[in-house]
């Protein structure tokens, strides 16, 4: 078996899989794959796919699996595993930082200390304590953040269709009842249709005057030119941001020109901590696969 790891892992996930068979990072040898390791780089289309005649197992470290193409892999009978569990820890903690640097004024603090500017007066500061956290999803990553939110004196709500009850968060019962009371509005949905730039003008035109908009989850869930004109005059505070709609987004998105911006290039599920959990994820899957008599 050959096992093709395409995008960054922990470097020591390769010495842990040769008991499995042979393991290589040269994308060359893609035809003769029987099993492909990716993350948010490789796009798993049809070509892809069709590249890939043996074929078997495609494992995505991470909690999406939006660039997969999981209906033609399943006609091709190709397995498709992700690691959902593994990031919500290093996700949900970069999304609570995001939320504390807006507030705490900290990107504009440091920026003119680097200038040499001492403007102590101007940065007025507004504390997250008692304020209202709400999370679109209710999934791992959302209950790592209502559960530091609880922690700092927030009030914290969720709506997710797929989810009844958290032990964290009060749920509600659509999106828009979030957008009403959202001092904080969190997204930490996958990317489907369904999802496709619901943060939009009609959503936004239902937020509080000032609300703080963060996004860890896809870039394609919000309509960035929407966000932008919320975020220049004033509807929005603020935009926090680790996702996009590509990696880099393309130099004219509207997000990287808006105001009141906090942007980091992708990196919430990078921690050295998640990548060996993500790597034992894909371990103990691909020793499952094994034991199932697929490989």
């Amino acid at each position: 078996m050959l096992i093709l790891i395409s995008d960054a892992f922990d470097p020591l996930l390769p010495d842990k899989l040769k008991k499995f068979g042979e393991v290589t990072g040269d994308k060359n040898r893609l035809a003769e794959a029987d099993v492909v390791l990716v993350r948010s780089k490789t796009q798993c289309n049809r070509e892809y796919i069709d590249s890939a005649p043996k074929l078997k197992l495609i494992i995505r470290g991470g909690v999406g699996t939006d660039n997969i193409d999981k209906e033609y892999a399943g006609e091709r009978s190709i397995q498709v595993n992700n690691t959902p569990r593994a990031s919500a820890i290093a996700v949900g903690e970069l999304a609570f930082a995001l939320m504390l640097a807006v507030p705490n004024r900290l990107i504009e603090g440091h920026n003119s200390m680097m200038q040499g500017k001492w403007i102590k007066k101007e940065l007025k500061r507004s504390e997250l304590y008692g304020k209202t956290l709400c999370l679109v999803g209710a999934g791992n990553i959302a209950t790592e953040v209502a559960r530091r939110a609880a922690a700092f004196g927030m009030k914290v709500f969720a709506y997710d269709k797929y989810v009844q009850k958290s032990a964290y968060a009060e749920m509600k019962q659509s999106i828009s009842e979030l957008a009403a009371v959202a001092d904080y509005l969190s997204l930490h949905v996958p990317l489907t249709d369904e999802t496709r730039g619901m943060i939009n003008g009609a959503m936004i035109g239902k937020m509080k005057e000032g609300a703080v908009l963060i996004n860890t989850c896809r870039g394609g869930c919000i309509d960035a030119e929407e966000v932008a004109a919320a975020l220049k005059s004033g509807k929005l505070r603020a935009y926090a941001t680790d996702v996009w709609p590509s990696d880099p987004p393309p130099a004219d998105y509207p997000i990287l020109k808006a105001p009141n911006v906090i942007m980091t290039p992708h990196i919430g599920a990078s921690s050295s901590e998640n990548l060996l959990r993500i790597g034992r994820e894909v371990e103990s899957i691909i020793e499952e696969f094994v034991k199932g008599g697929k490989a």
